[in-house]
C-alpha cells in the first residue's frame, strides 16, 4: 500500500483512488514568463517521481499540470517586448518541454493553457457571482468573499483571529499577513496593453488562482485524489483553489494534497544578488548533463529542504558512473534471491511516503552486492528500480554528457582553423580542450568530442 503526507490532515495516509483505481493528480506547473529555475525543477522532479511510484504500485494515472500564460508578470514581459502574449509565452512554454525531456521527467496526460480556458473560467465565475460569494467592486473587478466560506485557511491552517483581513488582493501573489477577498476578475487597465477578453464583467482576464480551479475540474472532474506543488502555492495559491472549486461547487475539491520544500544553493536561498540562481541550461552550459541534476534533485526527502551545491553534482557524477559500471555486469535470467530482497527494500521506501534516499540506499546496497556475487538475473532488478528513479543507463543508451559553452566556442574556433590549414592553432586549441578535461578525435565526418 502507498502512503503519503497529507498537508491537509497533516497526516501520512494511504493513497486510495477514488475510482477505477486511477489517480487523477494536478500538479501547479510554470509561469512562462521567463526560464524555469532549479528550484522549480525540484518541485517537477518530485512531481514525476510521485507519478512514477503510483504506477510502481499498479494504479493508473492521469495527470494534468497547467501552463499559466496570462498573469500580471506574463503581461508585463510581453509588454515590454513590444509582442504579442502569445508569441512572449511560446518561447518559455518550449523551453520547459525541452527542460523537462533533459531531466526525464514523463510527460503529464494533459498540459492546458490558460489562454485556451477563458470560457470556463467565466463560468465559474458567473457560478460564483449567482451564489452570492463574489462580488463585483468599486475597480470594476471580481472578488471572492473569502469570510463568507467557512474553513477558508484550513489548509494553510490560518487562524483568522490574528491575520489582518478585510482589504482586497487584486495581485496575483501576496503574502499570509494580508488575508482578503482576493480577484476572480481582474478589470483590464491600460498597462494591460492587447491582453483581454470580454465577460459580463466588462473586458479584463482572470485571477491567476481561478485558472487552476477551472482547469483542474474540466479535466478531472469537480473531486479528485490528489493535487501537488511547491510549499510556497500552499498559501494563497492552493487554499484560493480549495475556496473557488468548493463554494461552486459544494463537494469536496481534493482529497489529499502534497507539497515539497524549498530548494536552497550553497545553504543559501536562491538569489540573483548572490550569484546562486541557475536555470537548467545554465547548468548545462557549465557541463552538467540533466541525469546528474536530476540525481540531485531527487536524492533528498521532499518535504525536507534540499541543499544544491556543486559538490553534490560531483558525487552525483561519481554515483552515476558506479552505478553504470555495475549496470554493464547484470544479465537477465532468474533473479536471485538477495537481489529480490533489495527490490523489496526499495518497494518498501519508495511506497513510504516516496523515501528516495532510502531507496537509493537499497539500489546501491544491489550495487555492492552485484559487484560481490555476480550480475546473473540482477539485470531486472536495476530496471525494476529505474521505473521510480529515471537516471540509469542500459545497454547502448547514449550517455549524455553535456558540452560546456566554452568547450564548443574552442571546439568551433579549431574547426575555422582546421578549414583554413591553421594547423598550429588547431594543435593549440585541441591541447586546450584537453586541458580542461575533454578529448578531441578527428574523423572524415569532422570533429567530436568526449569527456576524460
Amino acid at each position: 500500500m502507498m502512503k503519503v503526507y497529507n498537508t491537509l490532515t497533516r497526516r501520512i495516509e494511504d493513497l486510495v483512488p477514488l475510482k477505477d483505481n486511477e489517480i487523477r493528480l494536478y500538479t501547479c506547473g510554470p509561469t512562462v514568463y521567463n526560464y524555469a529555475h532549479i528550484g522549480n525543477f525540484r518541485a517537477y522532479t518530485f512531481e514525476d517521481i510521485l507519478r512514477r511510484v503510483v504506477k510502481f504500485n499498479g494504479m493508473k494515472i492521469r495527470q494534468v499540470m497547467n501552463l499559466t500564460d496570462v498573469d500580471d508578470k506574463t503581461i508585463r514581459g510581453a509588454n515590454a517586448a513590444g509582442i504579442a502574449l502569445a508569441d512572449y509565452t511560446k518561447t518559455y512554454k518550449d523551453a520547459f518541454f525541452e527542460d523537462l525531456r533533459k531531466l526525464n521527467v514523463e510527460p503529464a496526460e494533459v498540459y492546458p493553457a490558460a489562454t485556451d480556458h477563458i470560457p470556463e473560467m467565466i463560468a465559474l465565475v458567473k457560478k460564483l457571482m449567482d451564489r452570492g460569494i463574489a462580488y463585483q467592486s468599486d475597480d470594476r473587478s471580481v472578488y471572492f468573499k473569502v469570510r463568507e466560506f467557512p474553513g477558508y485557511g484550513r489548509l494553510a491552517h490560518i487562524d483568522f483571529d490574528h491575520q489582518r483581513t478585510g482589504a482586497r488582493c487584486a495581485s496575483d501573489e501576496y503574502d499570509k499577513e494580508n488575508v482578503g477577498d482576493f480577484a476572480l476578475w481582474k478589470a483590464w487597465e491600460p498597462s494591460d496593453g492587447p491582453v483581454g477578453w470580454d465577460s459580463p464583467w466588462g473586458r479584463g482576464r482572470p485571477g491567476w488562482h481561478i485558472e487552476c480551479s477551472a482547469m483542474s475540474m474540466k479535466y478531472l472532474g469537480e473531486t479528485f485524489d490528489l493535487h501537488t506543488g511547491g510549499i510556497d502555492n500552499l498559501f494563497p495559491h492552493h487554499e484560493n483553489e480549495i475556496a473557488q472549486a468548493e463554494a461552486a461547487t459544494g463537494r469536496e475539491f481534493v482529497r489529499t494534497w502534497m507539497h515539497c520544500a524549498h530548494l536552497r544553493v550553497n545553504g543559501e536561498k536562491m538569489s540573483k544578488s548572490l550569484g546562486n540562481f541557475f536555470t537548467l541550461r545554465d547548468l548545462i552550459e557549465k557541463g552538467w548533463s540533466g541525469r546528474e541534476i536530476r540525481y540531485v534533485l531527487i536524492n533528498a526527502h521532499y518535504r525536507t529542504g534540499l541543499n544544491f551545491a556543486f559538490d553534490a553534482l560531483e558525487d552525483a557524477r561519481r554515483s552515476l558512473a558506479r552505478i553504470d559500471a555495475c549496470v554493464e555486469k547484470a544479465t537477465d535470467g532468474d533473479t536471485p534471491d538477495w537481489a529480490k530482497k533489495r527490490l523489496d527494500d526499495f518497494a518498501a521506501a519508495v511506497s513510504d511516503d516516496l523515501n528516495i534516499p532510502k531507496a537509493f540506499a537499497a539500489l546501491f546496497e544491489l550495487v555492492r552486492e552485484t559487484n560481490g556475487k555476480g550480475g546473473a538475473g540482477v539485470l531486472p532488478v536495476f530496471k525494476r528500480m529505474d521505473e521510480v528513479l529515471g537516471v540509469i543507463f542500459f545497454g547502448n543508451e547514449k550517455k549524455e554528457v553535456a558540452v560546456p559553452a566554452e568547450i564548443q566556442a574552442m571546439l568551433d574556433r579549431r574547426a575555422e582553423a582546421r578549414k583554413a590549414k591553421d594547423w598550429a592553432e588547431s594543435d593549440r586549441l585541441r591541447d586546450a580542450i584537453a586541458a580542461a578535461g575533454w578529448l578531441v578525435k578527428d574523423s572524415r565526418d569532422g570533429q567530436s568530442v568526449t569527456k576524460k
